[in-house]
C-alpha cells in the first residue's frame, strides 16, 4: 500500500525546490567574488577564509541543485524506491568539502599565528562586503529553510545550514577586523592576531556544523530510523480498532519521502475484507502524521488460545480456504466430536464435494489430535442474486398463526413484518421478532430456533425462514 503525489503537484514542488537552489547559486557567486577580492586586497585571513567558505557554498549549492533535480525523478524499474537518496549523497559530499576547507583554514591560521606575520589592512570595503554577506546569507538561508521544511528536503536543509552559519562566521570576521583596527589605533600588539584567531573560530563553527550534517546524512544513507518517527507511528497505530499488536515497525528516509514498513497482528478468523479495512485505517493514521509516506503493511492472524478449540478449528479451515459456519464441538466421555457446515460450489458433483469435506476432516484431525471425529454438512455456496416473486400464500393466515405461535413461545414478545417470496422452487419467509433486550444472544438463538421449528411444522411448504431478532423499543 503506498501513496504518491500526483504528477502536477510533483512538478510544482520540483520547480520551487530548483528555483530556490538556483537563487542560492547566484548569491554564492556574488559573495565569493566580493570576499575574495576584498580579502586579497586587505590581506585578511578572516575574509579569505570566508571567501573559501563561500566558494564551498557555491560548490554545495551547485551540487544541491543537481541533486534536487535528480531526486525528484519518479521511481523506475532500477530504482523502485525512487531517487531520493541522491539528496543524502549530495549532503554527504558537502560535508566532506567543508572538512577540507576547515583543514586549509586551520593550517593558514596556525602559520600566521606562529610562523609568518601578515599585515591586515582593515577598510570600509572589508566591513562593507561582510555586511553585504550577512544580509544576503540571512535572506537566502531563510528561503532555503522554508522550502526545505515544506518539502522535507535534506539537500536544501544542508544548503540552508551552510548559509545560516555564514551569518555567524561573518560576524566573527567583522569582530576580528574591528580588533585589528583597534590594535593599529591603540598600538596594542597582541590584538593583531585577532584576524587569524577569528579564522580559527570560523573554522570551528564549520567543523561543528559539518559533524551535525555528516551524522544526519550518514544516518539517512544507512537507513537509520528518523528520530521520533517510530514512536509517533506506533502510538497512532495502537489506537486503531482491530489492531491487536504492532509486531514490527521499520522507517527510513529517502530524500523527502518516508518509507514505513509495519507488521500487525489481527484477530484470527476475520475475513480478508475486514483485514484490509483495518490495514486501510492504519495507513490513514500514518498519512495523517506523514502525508507523503510510502506505507507497506503486513498482517498476521493471532494464534487461537490453547483452550479455544472452536477458534482453532476455524483457523485450520480458513488456512486451507474452506468456508465453514455453524462450528460446534462436543466432548463425550473424553472424546471430542466436531460438527460444522461447509459451503461448496453449487455446481460440484457429490463425489467432488465429498472429497472436499474429506480433505477438511483430515486437515482438522492432523492439526488437532484431540479431535476424534468430524462430521461435515455440505451446503451450496450462494454465488449470485436469485430472482424472486411474491409467494402465493395466505399472508393473513400466516400472520395469524405466527401471532399464535409467538404467544406460545416463552421469551417472544411480538412477531411482525412478515414477507414471503417465491425463489425458484422454494418459498422464503423473513420476519421480525421482538424479545427482551437483556437476553443473552445464546438464549435469543435458542428461542428463534424453537420458533422456526414450530413455524415449519405449521407451514411445511416454506423451505427457508429468516428471523430477525430485535430488542423491545427498537425496530
Amino acid at each position: 500500500m503506498s501513496t504518491n503525489p500526483n504528477p502536477g503537484t510533483l512538478n510544482d514542488y520540483s520547480k520551487e525546490k530548483q528555483a530556490v537552489a538556483l537563487t542560492s547559486i547566484a548569491a554564492a557567486v556574488l559573495l565569493t567574488s566580493l570576499k575574495l577580492i576584498v580579502g586579497i586586497w586587505t590581506g585578511s585571513l578572516g575574509i579569505i577564509s570566508e571567501a573559501m567558505h563561500s566558494a564551498l557554498d557555491l560548490v554545495a549549492a551547485a551540487i544541491t541543485y543537481v541533486s534536487v533535480r535528480l531526486s525528484d525523478k519518479p521511481a523506475d524499474t532500477e530504482h523502485p524506491f525512487g531517487h531520493g537518496k541522491v539528496e543524502h549523497l549530495s549532503a554527504f559530499i558537502e560535508t566532506g568539502l567543508l572538512i577540507v576547507t576547515c583543514a586549509w583554514i586551520f593550517w593558514e591560521a596556525i602559520r600566521r599565528l606562529f610562523f609568518h606575520d601578515v599585515h591586515v589592512k582593515p577598510s570600509l570595503w572589508a566591513f562593507g562586503v561582510m555586511f553585504i554577506s550577512i544580509t544576503l546569507d540571512t535572506f537566502r538561508s531563510r528561503a532555503l529553510f522554508r522550502v526545505a521544511r515544506k518539502y522535507n528536503s535534506q539537500a536544501l536543509e544542508a544548503d540552508a545550514l551552510h548559509f545560516s552559519t555564514d551569518v555567524y562566521s561573518s560576524t566573527v570576521v567583522i569582530l576580528g577586523l574591528v580588533l585589528v583596527y583597534v590594535s593599529e589605533q591603540s598600538h596594542i600588539r597582541w590584538l593583531r592576531v585577532a584576524d587569524p584567531v577569528a579564522a580559527l573560530v570560523v573554522a570551528g563553527i564549520i567543523v561543528y556544523i559539518s559533524v551535525r550534517l555528516g551524522k544526519k546524512t550518514v544516518d539517512a544513507l544507512v537507513d537509520a530510523a528518523p528520530s521520533g518517527t517510530s514512536a509517533l507511528i506506533g502510538e497512532a497505530v495502537s489506537r486503531v480498532a482491530g489492531v491487536l499488536s504492532l509486531d514490527r515497525i521499520r522507517t527510513r528516509e529517502s530524500g523527502s519521502r518516508l518509507f514505513v514498513d509495519l507488521r500487525l497482528t489481527l484477530a484470527s478468523n476475520i475475513s480478508l475484507e475486514h483485514a484490509k479495512s483495518v490495514a486501510d485505517m492504519v495507513e490513514g493514521e500514518v498519512h495523517r502524521l506523514f502525508p507523503s509516506a510510502d506505507v507497506v503493511i503486513h498482517t498476521t492472524p493471532q494464534e487461537p488460545s490453547s483452550g479455544d478449540l472452536v477458534a482453532k478449528i476455524r483457523a485450520v479451515a480458513h488456512r486451507q480456504n474452506f468456508l465453514v459456519h455453524e462450528v460446534r464441538a462436543y466432548e463425550v466421555r473424553g472424546r471430542v466430536n466436531v460438527h460444522l457446515d461447509l459451503e461448496v460450489d453449487p455446481q460440484l458433483r457429490l463425489a467432488e464435494a465429498h472429497d472436499r469435506s474429506t480433505q477438511l476432516e483430515s486437515e482438522i484431525k492432523a492439526n488437532l489430535p484431540e479431535v476424534n471425529e468430524v462430521n461435515v454438512h455440505l451446503e451450496p455456496l450462494l454465488v449470485k442474486v436469485e430472482t424472486g416473486d411474491e409467494a402465493p400464500i395466505d399472508h393473513v393466515g400466516v400472520e395469524k398463526k405466527l401471532a399464535e405461535l409467538a404467544r406460545e413461545t416463552a421469551g417472544v414478545l411480538d412477531c411482525h413484518s412478515v414477507e414471503a417470496h417465491q425463489v425458484g422452487g422454494n418459498v422464503v419467509v423473513r420476519l421480525h421478532c421482538t424479545l427482551k433486550p437483556d437476553l443473552p444472544i445464546a438464549k435469543v438463538h435458542d428461542i428463534t430456533e424453537i420458533l422456526e421449528f414450530k413455524f415449519r411444522q405449521a407451514f411445511p411448504q416454506i423451505s427457508k425462514i429468516t428471523i430477525h431478532a430485535e430488542p423491545l423499543g427498537k425496530s
